[in-house]
């Protein structure tokens, strides 16, 4: 299923359910008045204020969390390209003859750790890649150390090893980030907090006459686009406004750069 297209729809769904609810509670609201017009309104001012806050304080930390891992997974796809840039030039230090097919195995590593993202919205088919990732790290690894083993080479394990074993850190890293989200709990606690605090705000508009539409779309319009852009930028991997490709570029240059 299309995230972009689940999230639109999730989107929609919520602004849609504020706008409902905002009229339904000036309504009730104005009923209330109807029946009681000094008590209608007394103690509204505490309970929107405190479910209001709340829900501003659900946004900063869910909007700031997302952000955060956002930037933390741009920096992850640097750090990797850095790690595998150095740990192939460590490859001169080896013997002559076992160069070219480790250089090789390098190509087909990089290959596969770009194709693994680029299959991202298909789950099964980038894990199928993750493997074979992982198999080239380990064959990579084997290579290495039967390259120093034995051969009057030994010390220079000092120097490409650690490489290696960084640049497998770092894939690992990646990997748990894709599943680095929150609970789905805190999705619907922040959605259900929104439409309540539509139907608080809208009973409280009751005290105005007139109806202002615009105050009425502009809280529901400003309240569905943060939650939209706040679920983007949770899952940058499928389709959305945010996404990492830009910074997959790094990774395409060092492929070619090593050709």
């Amino acid at each position: 299923m299309n995230f972009a297209l689940v999230n639109l729809f999730y989107t929609i769904t919520l602004l849609l359910g504020m706008l409902v609810l905002l009229e339904v509670g000036r309504r009730i609201g104005l009923k209330q008045m109807a029946v009681d017009k000094e008590g209608a309104l007394a103690g509204i001012g505490t309970t929107e204020g405190a479910v209001l806050a709340l829900m501003g304080l659900l946004i900063a930390f869910s909007f700031s969390g997302a952000a955060a891992r956002f930037d933390a997974r741009r920096a992850q796809i640097v750090t990797e390209a850095g790690s595998i840039s150095s740990a192939y030039a460590l490859i001169d230090v080896l013997p002559p003859d076992a160069q070219p097919r480790l250089r090789e195995t390098f190509r087909q590593y990089l290959d596969s750790r770009l194709e693994a993202y680029r299959r991202m919205p298909d789950l099964a088919a980038a894990k199928d890649e993750l493997d074979r990732s992982k198999a080239l790290q380990h064959d990579i690894f084997t290579q290495a150390v039967n390259a120093t083993s034995g051969t009057g080479h030994e010390a220079d394990e000092v120097l490409i090893l650690p490489a290696i074993g960084q640049m497998i850190s770092i894939s690992n890293q990646r990997t748990a980030a894709l599943f680095s989200h929150p609970p789905t709990i805190v999705f619907i606690m922040l959605a259900g907090l929104m439409l309540v605090g539509s139907l608080l705000a809208g009973y409280g508009m009751a005290s105005v006459k007139s109806h202002n539409w615009m105050h009425t779309f502009a809280l529901a319009i400003v309240l569905a686009l943060t939650f939209y852009v706040i679920r983007d930028l949770e899952y940058p991997r499928l389709p959305g406004l945010v996404g990492l490709s830009d910074f997959d570029n790094v990774l395409i240059e060092l492929r070619d750069s090593i050709r």
